[in-house]
């Protein structure tokens, strides 16, 4: 049966459908991790198999505690978190999360984390082993439900040692990226607005194998709790999210696609309705995540997805055709930009 929400576009309506990279997807919208569980949590509100792909919160090799709460604060235009990355460990996200999202028919992509290299290489390899037969994509035709791609989180604000993220260097984000890629599985690669190298670290990503940028993970925030006088989360800084990100994100997207025309681009940000998805688009992204909607409305990804296509078929176009429309180099044109 059928989750609450109106149906899929018809065969005459618009072409929904995109590639970023070798996955091609029925549609670009996408949960953001972090936000919608590690399963398939969402699946009381909607159809997972109907969204381009879930994207599930980011695992480490070993089961890790997070930071001690409190872990969220709402601020204006958005909330701050410091959860820390709390997981599973991937063993366990094997045994039990991936059958419920295989049962759902959804494309997982699983976003991973590591303090050092080793870390992430091992992440690559349980990976390969377990998921990695059902996840590749290597025709345009549709993914199938499984694991499509793996998302290499190298920019994880809350965390500390901040210093030494990854996604703050173009180097030590290549070597994240090379060592996932023995997976064999599609990489992604999501990168920090924390750092005036963003374009530089970007190009790195693609050239040591990444097929697709995620642009972008939380601005580092700070909020005070005046009655205390001391930091509002319990590790002190967290993750900015939510609508006051949008705007930055679209900038990396619109940076990032001038700089690299023909990379796969995944845009994330501030993301809550179908013009949000239908501008990040427009900045250069193959695809869309929805993050923070989610937390407040479990159907945000679906109704999201629900209104890009209402504005699709409004203005007779196509998410191919749509991709990079805000470029200056296309303002004449037109022309589709291609997913690497």
């Amino acid at each position: 049966m059928r989750r609450p929400g109106r149906p899929l576009p018809a065969s005459g309506g618009p072409d929904v459908s995109t590639r970023v990279g070798s996955v091609t997807l029925p549609n670009p919208v996408m949960t953001a991790a972090g936000t919608s569980g590690h399963g398939a949590e969402l699946g009381d509100y909607f159809e997972l198999s109907d969204l381009g792909a879930i994207v599930v919160k980011s695992l480490s090799v070993k089961p890790w505690p997070g930071n001690r709460p409190p872990r969220v604060c709402p601020v204006p235009g958005g909330m701050l978190n410091s959860v820390g990355l709390q997981g599973p460990g991937i063993a366990a996200w094997l045994e039990k999360d991936l059958p419920q999202l295989l049962r759902c028919r959804a494309r997982v992509v699983v976003s991973v984390w590591g303090r050092r290299l080793d870390e992430f290489a091992a992440a690559a390899s349980l990976l390969a082993s377990e998921a990695g037969p059902r996840g590749t994509a290597a025709t345009p035709a549709v993914a199938s439900a499984g694991v499509v791609a793996i998302e290499v989180n190298v920019s994880c604000p809350n965390l500390e040692d901040r210093s030494r993220m990854f996604a703050h260097s173009p180097e030590a984000t290549a070597a994240a990226v090379r060592a996932v890629s023995q997976s064999g599985l599609p990489v992604w690669a999501k990168l920090s607005p924390n750092t005036d190298a963003l374009i530089e670290v970007a190009g790195a990503a693609l050239d040591a194998g990444a097929e697709a940028v995620t642009l972008v993970n939380t601005l580092i925030g700070l909020a005070i709790d005046v009655d205390r006088r001391r930091p509002t989360l319990g590790a002190g800084g967290g993750g900015l999210s939510g609508a006051a990100l949008h705007s930055v994100a679209l900038r990396a997207v619109y940076d990032c696609r001038t700089a690299y025309p023909d990379a796969a681009i995944v845009g994330v940000g501030g993301i809550a309705d179908g013009e949000g998805a239908l501008r990040m688009l427009m900045a250069g992204a193959n695809a869309v995540q929805v993050g923070t909607a989610t937390l407040a409305d479990p159907r945000a990804p679906r109704r999201v997805l629900d209104e890009l296509s209402s504005l699709l078929e409004r203005d007779g176009g196509s998410v191919a055709e749509i991709v990079g429309a805000a470029l200056e180099t296309r303002s004449a044109s037109r022309a589709p930009v291609a997913g690497r």
